[in-house]
C-alpha cells in the first residue's frame, strides 16, 4: 500500500475506507481513467473485510432485487483474479443449504421457487443425496438445495488485489488517515478534513462499512447502518473434507417464516480453505463496536455444528475471531447519491455481502461517478428508502393511534 508523509491536497474523488467495498471502487474508477485518493484510519482490510468468511453465496440472498444483484456481481467473479493479476483464491465448488426439519423444508420450497423466478439456479434434493455429495453430513440432514454457482473467495487477497491493481493504475492510498469532517458548501460535499489537513474533493465516498454511520454524522447526515457482530470459529488445517460450501437452511428459512428465527437457534456457515482450515460461523449480535469472541457465543456455534457434521467434533479449533457486518433494517445496501448533499456517494450497508457484492458494487459506483449512469439501477439502494420506510412506518402508527381513539 502507499503512504504519505505529507500527502495531497485535492482529489478528483476521494473515497473513505479501504475495505474491499472501498478497494474495489477504486479499482473501477482507474478504469474509467479516474486517479482517487483512498483514505484509511487503520490498515486496508482491517474492519469488516479481514473479519469475515470468503462465500460468494447466492441462495442467502432475498429473492428479487438482492439475488439479482448478486447475480451480476458472480459473473464478475469468473476471471476477476486474471483482470486483477493476483490469485484472489477463488474457487467455485457450489453450495448446499442443508435442512434439519419440516418446517424448514417447507419454507425452502418457496425459496427454490421463488430465487428460480429471480434467475438462480438451484434444486432441491433429499437427504440421501445431500449425503451422496457430501458425505460429511449426519442423518440430521432430512433434505438441501444445491446450487452450482455458489463460490468461494480469500477476502484478503481479494481486497489486497483490489488496491493493487488500482495503485498500479494511479490510485493513491492513505492509511493511517482518519476523515475528522466532511467539508460541505452550498449543499455540496466539498472535502474532507484530516487530522492536519483538508484535502479538497469533487466528490467523496462513503465506503466505511460498520463505520458509515459515523462518517455520514460528519456531513449531517443519519445513516441507518448498525454494527452487528459475528463471531467465528476457525478449525486446525485438515485433508479436504467439505466438498462444497455450507450453510444452514434456517438462515433462508426465515425469511419465508419468520417464526423459525423467533422459535431461537442459530444457522451456520462452513467453508474449507485452500489451507486446508475450516471456517465456522457465526453468531448475529447488536453489541455496538465490540469485536470481542465471548465463550458462550463460541460454544454455541461449536455445539450447533458437531451434530451436522460429526467429523469436526475431533478437529481441534486454532483461532476464533470477531468482525462486525454494516447491518441496515431491509437487509439491502446503501448505494447511489443521496438527495440534498451533492457529491456525496454511499457504498456500504452490505452486512455479511460485502464481499460477494465488492464487484457490482466497485463498478456501479465508478460507473455513476465517472458516467452518471449504471447499467444495474439504484434506485431501491438509495438511502432515501430507509428514511421513507420509517415516516411511513410512524404515519401508519398514529393513523392506527387515530382510529383507536
Amino acid at each position: 500500500r502507499g503512504t504519505f508523509s505529507v500527502g495531497p491536497q485535492t482529489a478528483d474523488v476521494l473515497i473513505i475506507g479501504a475495505g474491499v467495498i472501498g478497494a474495489s471502487i477504486s479499482f473501477h474508477l482507474t478504469r474509467h481513467g479516474i486517479k482517487p485518493l483512498l483514505v484509511e484510519k487503520s490498515d486496508p482490510a482491517a474492519g469488516s473485510s479481514g473479519a469475515c468468511d470468503g462465500l460468494v453465496f447466492l441462495q442467502s440472498k432475498k429473492p428479487g432485487l438482492h439475488l439479482k444483484l448478486a447475480l451480476e456481481s458472480r459473473r464478475r467473479f469468473d476471471g476477476l483474479a486474471d483482470t486483477l493479476g493476483k490469485s484472489i483464491e477463488f474457487k467455485n465448488p457450489g453450495g448446499m443449504c442443508l435442512i434439519e426439519s419440516e418446517a424448514e423444508l417447507a419454507a425452502m420450497q418457496l425459496s427454490v421457487a421463488e430465487q428460480r423466478a429471480s434467475g438462480l439456479d438451484v434444486e432441491l434434493i433429499d437427504g440421501n443425496e445431500a449425503r451422496r455429495r457430501e458425505p460429511c453430513l449426519s442423518g440430521k440432514v432430512i433434505a438441501a438445495t444445491f446450487s452450482a454457482l455458489d463460490a468461494q473467495v480469500n477476502p484478503y487477497a481479494l481486497t489486497f488485489a483490489f488496491l493493487r491493481a488500482a495503485e498500479s493504475a494511479g490510485a493513491r492510498i492513505l492509511t493511517g488517515i482518519e476523515a475528522k469532517g466532511i467539508e460541505v458548501a452550498s449543499g455540496k460535499a466539498t472535502g474532507v478534513f484530516t487530522e492536519n489537513r483538508r484535502i479538497s474533493a469533487s466528490v467523496v465516498v462513503n465506503a466505511a462499512g460498520a463505520q458509515a454511520a459515523e462518517v455520514g454524522r460528519l456531513a449531517g447526515l443519519e445513516i441507518p447502518i448498525t454494527p452487528r457482530r459475528g463471531q467465528i470459529l476457525v478449525t486446525a488445517a485438515v485433508p479436504p473434507l467439505l466438498r462444497h460450501c455450507l450453510i444452514s437452511a434456517q438462515y433462508v428459512a426465515a425469511k419465508f417464516k419468520p417464526e423459525l428465527a423467533a422459535a431461537g437457534g442459530m444457522g451456520f456457515s462452513l467453508e474449507q480453505a485452500d489451507s486446508g482450515n475450516i471456517l465456522i460461523g457465526s453468531t448475529r449480535e447488536f453489541v455496538g463496536f465490540d469485536r470481542r469472541t465471548t465463550f458462550d457465543g463460541i460454544r454455541t456455534i461449536a455445539r450447533r455444528i458437531a451434530p451436522v457434521i460429526p467429523a469436526l467434533a475431533r478437529v481441534p479449533v486454532i483461532r476464533t475471531f470477531g468482525g462486525l457486518r454494516p447491518y441496515t433494517p431491509d437487509g439491502l445496501p446503501i448505494l447511489g447519491k443521496v438527495a440534498g448533499l451533492e457529491g456525496f456517494i454511499m457504498a456500504a450497508g452490505h452486512e455479511g455481502d460485502g464481499i460477494a457484492l465488492s464487484p457490482i458494487t466497485g463498478e456501479l459506483i465508478a460507473d455513476l461517478i465517472a458516467t452518471g449512469q449504471t447499467q444495474f439501477p439504484l434506485e431501491d439502494f438509495r438511502l432515501e428508502r430507509l428514511r421513507e420506510r420509517t415516516a411511513g412506518a410512524v404515519s401508519e402508527s398514529k393513523t392506527i393511534a387515530a382510529e383507536s381513539v
